[in-house]
């Protein structure tokens, strides 16, 4: 019988420090060995692991994780605004990639402000993902662990003070799902999530492999496919705590 699946938020003991693309990662063996050759994957796990223990330090946690003994199947990653705000406009904090896409290889030094010294107490969900289903093996997707690591996340955000989760969503597409982890406005929707704007995502603006993959996706869905560039913003307001004086 296989151990159970357990969600709980991601401890600095135990940093999930890449994502799981390539499948289930067991926890303390997600070292570089047998990755492809084709990122320097030693220096993203220094990087990697000084910026999300740093987070974790400062903030409690900086990610959710779903696990089934000791294998990760799941994670969720989220940064406070400001953090991505201090990346600067326009660069990104992808943990498998190379600055200016990934953080600087000293952005985790960073000195980062305390919960009670931001003004704007939202956090930004990065992206969430579950590892790939195995020919043979039980089903992981679709199975409810998206589900589980978000509400894990709201509980956790509430308590700890936070005004407001954001995420990032698209059409809900197999091939968007595969590559970037980003859920789709629907999933958001259904753990009460609102639309609070709606941008166009440059790159699937342009002709490529992947936009015409999304695009046969969404006939095949029957949606119109215009919609691929959209990118949702979705917005859930957290009640604050009720304090008793009794």
């Amino acid at each position: 019988m296989k151990p159970p699946l357990v969600v709980d938020m991601m401890s600095k003991d135990d940093l999930l420090w890449r994502c799981l693309h390539g499948g289930p990662l067991s926890s303390g063996k997600s070292d570089p060995g047998g990755l492809p050759d084709d990122a320097p994957w030693a220096e993203f796990r220094t990087r990697n692991i000084l910026f999300l223990k740093n987070l974790t330090e400062i903030y409690g946690a900086c990610g959710v994780v779903a696990k089934t003994g000791s294998w990760y199947i799941g994670h969720l990653r989220f940064y406070p605004k400001i953090v991505r705000e201090l990346a600067a406009p326009g660069l990104g904090l992808c943990l498998q990639q190379e600055f200016p896409y990934g953080p600087a290889g000293d952005f985790g030094r960073g000195s980062f402000p305390p919960l009670e010294e931001i003004k704007d107490k939202t956090i930004l969900v990065h992206c969430m993902m579950i590892a790939a289903d195995v020919p043979g093996d039980k089903p992981r997707r679709r199975q409810g662990t998206g589900t589980r690591m978000a509400r894990a996340l709201i509980d956790w955000a509430r308590a700890k003070g936070w005004h407001a989760i954001e995420a990032t969503a698209y059409e809900a597409l197999p091939v968007v799902y595969a590559a970037t982890g980003q859920a789709g406005r629907r999933f958001w929707e259904n753990l009460g999530f609102r639309l609070v704007r709606t941008d166009r995502e440059p790159t699937l603006a342009e002709e490529s492999e992947f936009v015409r993959k999304m695009r046969e996706e969404a006939l095949t869905q029957g949606f119109d496919p215009a919609k691929i560039v959209n990118r949702y913003v979705m917005r859930l307001d957290l009640p604050k705590a009720v304090v008793s004086c009794l």
